[in-house]
């Protein structure tokens, strides 16, 4: 069957907001789910993926919606990342009596709407596959409805998003009036002699609202609480996922829409680099929440991403889809050996619950070495090659990157204090008691993404750094 050519176009958004229906209404009236249930699932957004991969080039609904190689690479990143998630989340809370079928729509959904975002043509559709992502993470976030925490992480997460999609609507009001139409390539003629002072006003608060979905200091005031409160497997996936959709979409945003105000974001885009960075690395220092922590750790990664797109270009824009990759591989597996951690019942979440771990549990305690190498940035891990990429274009890129790189280089070093504070508990510190049998699905999970962390990225970068490029030099024309 040959479909039409908006339908081909968005093949992938199709797919998962039918599969979505579907698995609403057979969860309705089965109630219980079992594994077949969460494979129709995992398959949906496999299927998305393939559809992304083969999705032809072109632009749907008017220029709404664009097919090309940075759209399919986003996508087949994120759908992969969704996939994992769910069986992950879903085995978590089934060992604590909590397993709805619920989970998989809201993340299925979820990956609509980030799928949305990375194909964004205009503020209208990047509007509302924010707000459909969102909306399902601010759920996810408070799935344990009987568990104090949890709701109130979700109560906060929805609070202040609804405060950044105000800031990001009057943003996108100003371009609009401004610039007279929502879309980019419109914008961008607009402004290709020079942005007006109303746009520039405009892209400031739009750049504060994606600010916030990303975690970016000023705007990270969520996070800690957040990653917290809300479920360990379900905190790796929105640390990973969600970031890498908006950040695609802020570099489609900024280089295709506001491409002739290239020094004006640019500067915006530093400050929130390097405010990202030194708030991530010295508030972590005082952390011994392992959730908290890690969420200071994504607000400082944040950072170094938003320094490779505030280089500009084909390269800023191939540096921080990398880095974005390779951090949702690194936080989605460390999330996942802190799923599969128990002990006497109780999630470990403190450096004193990981005390000794390596004699207890050597296999997980490899893995989050491994995670907590990368995350340091130390070669030859994958999150060496992230930053690597990151640093070359920024130093590539003029002075004033070349300064933004070497404050960023500074905060790493501060940073690496708190991960190797996590390896010496992990393999000097004595035990507290003896841990419970590991969740198998999670270990999986964990052992796969920390054999990619470190031999397998070597591989995998023979790859992924054609991909990216193209996708980089498809998002910036």
């Amino acid at each position: 069957m040959i479909l039409p050519p908006d339908a081909a176009l968005s093949l992938p958004e199709l797919i998962l907001a039918g599969s979505a229906l579907v698995l609403l209404i057979w969860g309705a009236f089965q109630g219980k789910t079992g594994a077949l249930f969460t494979f129709a699932a995992v398959l949906a957004l496999a299927a998305a993926a393939v559809a992304a991969a083969l999705s032809p080039v072109g632009r749907a609904f008017g220029g709404a919606l664009i097919s090309d190689a940075g759209a399919s690479f986003a996508k087949v990143a994120i759908f992969a990342a969704s996939a994992v998630a769910i069986p992950l989340c879903d085995r978590w809370l089934a060992q604590r009596g909590e397993a709805r079928f619920e989970l998989a729509v809201l993340v299925i959904l979820a990956a609509l709407g980030m799928s949305i975002m990375v194909s964004a043509g205009d503020l209208i559709s990047l509007y509302v596959g924010i707000e459909l992502h969102s909306l399902a993470l601010y759920i996810l976030a408070a799935f344990q409805r009987d568990n104090a925490r949890s709701s109130e992480a979700g109560l906060k997460y929805f609070v202040l998003g609804a405060l950044s999609s105000g800031l990001l609507l009057y943003g996108a009001s100003l371009v609009y009036g401004f610039a007279g139409s929502v879309r980019f390539g419109d914008i961008a003629a607009a402004t290709h002699g020079g942005a007006s002072v109303g746009v520039v006003f405009g892209l400031v608060f739009l750049i504060c609202g994606i600010g916030f979905k990303v975690s970016a200091a000023p705007f990270h005031m969520w996070a800690p609480d957040v990653y917290e409160g809300a479920p360990t497997p379900i905190v790796g996936f929105f640390a990973g996922a969600p970031k890498l959709a908006a950040m695609a979409l802020f570099a489609r945003l900024l280089t295709e829409g506001f491409g002739g105000a290239l020094e004006q974001w640019r500067q915006v885009l530093v400050i929130a680099a390097l405010l990202s960075v030194m708030v991530g690395a010295f508030a972590g220092l005082a952390q011994s929440n392992l959730k908290r922590l890690w969420a200071y750790s994504s607000i400082a990664n944040i950072g170094y991403a938003l320094v490779g797109l505030a280089a500009g270009g084909a390269q800023g824009v191939q540096s921080m889809l990398i880095f974005m990759v390779l951090y949702t591989i690194d936080v989605t597996g460390f999330f996942a050996c802190l799923a599969a951690l128990n002990r006497h019942g109780r999630s470990m979440e403190t450096f004193d619950d990981l005390a000794g771990l390596m004699r207890e549990k050597p296999g997980l305690t490899l893995a989050m070495t491994a995670f907590s190498l990368s995350a340091l940035g130390l070669p030859p891990f994958s999150g060496f090659w992230a930053k690597f990429y990151v640093f070359k274009a920024a130093l590539a890129a003029g002075p004033l990157m070349a300064w933004a790189a070497v404050a960023a280089l500074v905060g790493s070093v501060v940073a690496a204090f708190y991960y190797l504070k996590l390896i010496k508990v992990m393999w000097l510190d004595p035990a507290p008691g003896a841990t419970d049998a590991p969740s198998g699905g999670a270990v999986a999970i964990a052992y796969a993404t920390a054999l990619f962390a470190l031999p397998a990225v070597m591989l995998a970068m023979i790859w992924l750094d054609p991909l990216a490029q193209s996708a980089a030099i498809a998002i910036i024309h």
